[in-house]
């Protein structure tokens, strides 16, 4: 008769190595339910695991919308982001314009492209005290708002915010966007170097002409300052200064450093003119009357600087303005009209003063 085996129980340590052992185990059963771990937890990792993998693709989205961030603030601080700013908060004479006259026929087509394509290129404006003042795209606003009568659509327009703390760059930019679109005249060169002298944004005329037209040659920056001679000495009494040719405006230039200036403002002061050739013929008499002095060897051609005073507001209304050449001092009044006898007295209260 066989002997039975006698059982031991196993020690401690035995049972530790067997746990270790189906712990260790792969279950390759996937029908078998007593899984030695919990489904629970299972769930709860890989729960885990996935939360730390959102985690990882929220801090990427979180890093990449930050540096878009950045990159727009910058973008803005630049002047680089377009707005869409209303008509009514935009002051078209933020600045004194180059372009005196306009061409209706173009002014009639970009309103059919409008119309038709939108606008493709946005016009440029600076923050003001009260809204946004434009510094170059006055056409398209001027459409802008013809087409806002009867579209709501344009009521607002596409704008880039440039920075205004430099009024030298305000005045490039225009005078830059004019000068690709369609060349200003010769006249219109002049006239805009003396208006931003005159606002005290150059230090003076010859200033603004070297800035408005740094890129110009030498030789069209003298003519820019004939113009601008003409412009100061004669503008307010011209109808159609636009029409003068290159010739006629030196010629004009030269005679009034050559002291015409008094002669030339009789002739357009009591003269109505129809049209710009019965202007010229009024100038060109006047210009053959006059007994032009000899040139001084050491003057050049170059026409006399002028320095313009900052204005001075009136408390009754009206602004003085002063400017001071070479062979003058010239005073103006804007805005107020003075009789006789305060007149006088003001010439005597001057001459007083000068002795």
């Amino acid at each position: 008769m066989a002997k039975r085996r006698r059982l031991a129980a196993p020690d401690a340590a035995e049972l530790e190595e067997l746990e270790a052992g189906f712990a260790a185990k792969p279950n390759n059963n996937p029908f078998d339910t007593n899984s030695l771990v919990p489904p629970i937890a299972q769930v709860a990792g890989e729960a885990a695991q996935l939360s730390g993998m959102a985690a990882v693709t929220d801090r990427v989205a979180l890093a990449q919308d930050q540096g878009d961030a950045e990159r727009w603030r910058a973008a803005s601080e630049a002047g680089l982001v377009v707005q869409e700013i209303a008509l009514d908060e935009i002051d078209a004479d933020y600045i004194r314009r180059d372009r005196m006259i306009e061409d209706q026929e173009a002014m009639d087509e970009l309103l059919e492209s409008l119309r038709a394509n939108g606008l493709r290129s946005p016009i440029e404006v600076a923050q003001a005290e009260d809204g946004y003042g434009l510094i170059s795209g006055f056409r398209r606003l001027q459409a802008f708002r013809i087409l806002a009568e009867t579209d709501a659509r344009f009521a607002s327009i596409p704008a880039f915010v440039r920075d205004a703390s430099e009024g030298q760059g305000a005045y490039v930019s225009m005078v830059e966007e004019n000068e690709l679109r369609s060349n200003l005249s010769h006249y219109e060169r002049g006239r805009i170097a003396v208006l931003a002298a005159g606002q005290g944004v150059f230090p003076s005329v010859e200033a603004a002409v070297d800035g408005l037209f740094a890129a110009a040659s030498k030789a069209k920056r003298s003519k820019v300052r004939s113009f601008a001679a003409v412009h100061e000495a004669l503008g307010d009494l011209l109808n159609f200064p636009v029409a003068l040719t290159e010739k006629a405006g030196l010629r004009l230039a030269a005679a009034v450093r050559d002291g015409a200036q008094a002669r030339l403002r009789e002739a357009l002061g009591g003269a109505d003119v129809a049209d710009a050739k019965s202007e010229w013929l009024l100038l060109e008499q006047a210009l053959q009357s006059f007994a032009a002095k000899p040139k001084e060897a050491s003057r050049g051609g170059r026409p006399q600087q002028v320095t313009r005073i900052p204005p001075r507001t009136l408390p009754n209304g009206g602004q003085l303005r002063a400017e001071v050449s070479p062979d003058g001092v010239r005073l103006h009044l804007e805005g107020r009209q003075l009789d006789v006898e305060t007149v006088e007295r003001l010439m005597e209260h001057l001459a007083e003063q000068i002795g």
